[in-house]
């Protein structure tokens, strides 16, 4: 079968920013339905990338070349719109169209925005967000560019989202932190490190496995390439007088063989622990706790929690509930209506806040970090340099001697977070701190935060740093009402999905109407949806055959147990995938 023709061709793409280069001679293509995730570190030009890829930054050299008549859209990482123009103003992409208004009407209504009148600037990061999102796809693109999806939005709508781009045959390139967003809707990864591009097929999984295995071969080959370096120095040294004489091809290969053996391979680091704080047995005890903006915006009511020593608790909840309130009324930043938060006395606190650090944007990163510390103590007579503390989350020493105003936004964020850790503290409180960190360093600090021998309290939506680090939640579900769960994100979604299925089971309830827009004007099928129904045909086809198949042996009784094992493993699988093309075939059927 032939290769598919590619959407999108990247071809020897340069860019600099003066001596620093960015990423050099890289090239890359995607083909239709390939959903790639780009993965690289804080400061290597991932945000670059893709505003070049959408004409709004240039480029040195190279070319982009995009399938004639394509339709692209992109989702930027931190949208602006005008805070006095309403949600479906806002929503610009309808340009007047009849249709596409009802278009724009029903995503912001799956993706919780009902009041399509409401100014902009009345809605949270979160919504807004939510809006930007609706808008790039009521353009139905053939190309999708997403930069950092995930962020802000809360764990109801990632999974949406997750959902709704894993559906079908859609084509996308984009950057996110979110590992288990990475995995699920990703079926290439793309790898930029150190100006070469790695490719990578499959899913986020995969890629580590095969990352793990270019990397062990590349330090096989510097290892071996330094062996023959040593040998080849002692060449090059002996009788110098003569070196005019020496073979020409040799010393080429001398020079390449040098830069190979000085080449470096990111080794892992040892595990970053702090010191072992004092944090006494009484942490904090919320006493009966009450806050309300207003009648119909209640955050907490009569809430009662007493925090156990080296708690590491997690808070979810949609965009909202009052979960940064809680944490504020915590730090006495914002008071209660009713109650008072009980705090131990050597409880020191470490808050990393949404809103992050305003920076001298004229100071050397270095000197941001020593003016806190000049060294890091981590008990038992070990420290660490400030530097040293800084390379543990990628700041190479190089990097560490740049400006402030250099830095990208996921630079400043990682800094910000150094600053945080330097201090000490024995009671870390994490508002959104996986929001524009690179994975590499969302590691360390999953790592960093599994030894910390203090309390930790993290607001995310990043379920896989919560599955990591957290092993409580309380869950903010609105109207004051909050759930306390002894568990993970992924313990939490399993418990509370079972628990709607048996309540399902046990209580027949009424079908809700929900507000529908309607278009007395019915479309026909587009070609793409065309050839989509009569795949689907086969599809649905090809699945029933193998589930009747499956059944039969089963019931066969021929089988072995680890046949049986594998067939009952395979059979709910194959059924929720005859259910979604079902259904899928059912909305085309309708059009």
């Amino acid at each position: 079968m032939a290769n598919p023709k590619p959407v999108l061709d990247v071809q020897n793409l340069t860019k600099r920013f003066g001596a620093k280069v960015l990423f050099e001679d890289i090239s890359f293509s995607i083909a239709e339905g390939q959903r790639v995730g780009l993965i690289a570190q804080n400061g290597t030009g991932k945000s670059t990338l893709l505003a070049i890829l959408m004409g709004e930054e240039g480029k040195d050299g190279g070319e982009v070349i995009y399938r004639n008549g394509l339709r692209v859209a992109c989702l930027v990482q931190s949208p602006h719109f005008d805070p006095k123009e309403t949600v479906l103003d806002a929503c610009f992409n309808h340009h007047g169209d009849e249709e596409k208004v009802l278009k724009a009407k029903q995503i912001l209504t799956q993706l919780k925005i009902t009041n399509l009148n409401q100014p902009m600037g009345e809605l949270s990061g979160g919504q807004q967000k939510r809006v930007a999102l609706a808008n790039t796809l009521i353009t139905e693109p053939d190309f999708l560019i997403l930069d950092e999806p995930t962020n802000h939005l809360d764990l109801e709508m990632i999974e949406w989202l997750e959902g709704f781009l894993s559906r079908g045959n859609k084509t996308l390139l984009m950057v996110t932190h979110d590992r288990y967003f990475l995995d699920r809707v990703c079926n290439l990864s793309v790898e930029l490190d150190n100006n070469p591009i790695f490719t990578y097929q499959g899913s986020y999984a995969y890629y580590l496995e095969k990352r793990q295995a270019r990397l062990d071969n590349a330090r096989a080959e510097v290892q071996h390439a330094n062996n023959l370096y040593r040998r080849e120095l002692d060449w090059m040294r002996r009788q110098p007088q003569a070196r005019g004489h020496k073979a020409k091809y040799r010393e080429d290969a001398f020079y390449e063989l040098e830069a190979k053996a000085k080449q470096r391979i990111e080794e892992r680091q040892v595990r970053l622990k702090s010191c072992n704080v004092y944090i006494g047995s009484k942490i904090f005890e919320c006493q009966y706790v009450s806050k309300a903006w207003s009648t119909e915006k209640v955050i907490l009511r009569d809430f009662y929690y007493n925090f156990a020593r080296f708690e590491k608790m997690g808070i979810v909840g949609n965009n909202g509930t009052g979960k940064s309130t809680f944490i504020k009324m915590l730090l006495g930043e914002v008071q209660p209506d009713g109650g008072r938060f009980d705090i131990g006395e050597t409880v020191r606190f470490g808050y990393f806040s949404q809103e992050g650090l305003q920076f001298d944007e004229q100071k050397k990163v270095i000197d941001i970090v020593t003016d806190i510390a000049e060294y890091v103590d981590l008990g038992g007579g070990r420290h660490l340099s400030a530097s040293q503390f800084l390379q543990h989350f990628m700041f190479s020493p190089e990097e560490q001697y740049n400006y402030v105003y250099k830095l990208s936004g996921g630079e400043k964020r990682k800094l910000y977070l150094c600053t945080v850790l330097m201090r000490n503290p024995n009671f870390l409180v994490l508002d959104e701190p996986t929001n524009d960190l690179d994975i590499k360093t969302l590691q360390v600090l999953e790592e960093y935060l599994q030894d910390f021998p203090g309390c930790v309290i993290i607001v995310s939506h990043d379920r896989y740093f919560m599955d990591k680090v957290v092993d409580h939640l309380l869950v903010f579900k609105g109207e004051g009402e909050v759930q306390d769960f002894p568990g993970n994100y992924t313990q939490y979604r399993q418990w509370s999905q079972l628990a709607s299925q048996t309540e399902a089971k046990a209580t027949p309830t009424e079908k809700k109407e929900k507000p529908t827009y309607r278009n007395d004007t019915k479309r026909k099928l587009t070609y793409k949806e065309k050839i989509e129904f009569e795949q689907l045909e086969n599809d649905i086809a090809a699945l029933e055959a193998e589930q009747a198949e499956i059944e039969q042996s089963l019931s066969s009784g021929d089988l072995s147990v680890e046949e049986i094992t594998e067939k009952s493993k395979r059979l709910p699988v194959l059924k929720d995938e005859l259910d979604e093309k079902s259904m899928r075939w059912l909305e085309l059927s309708e059009i």
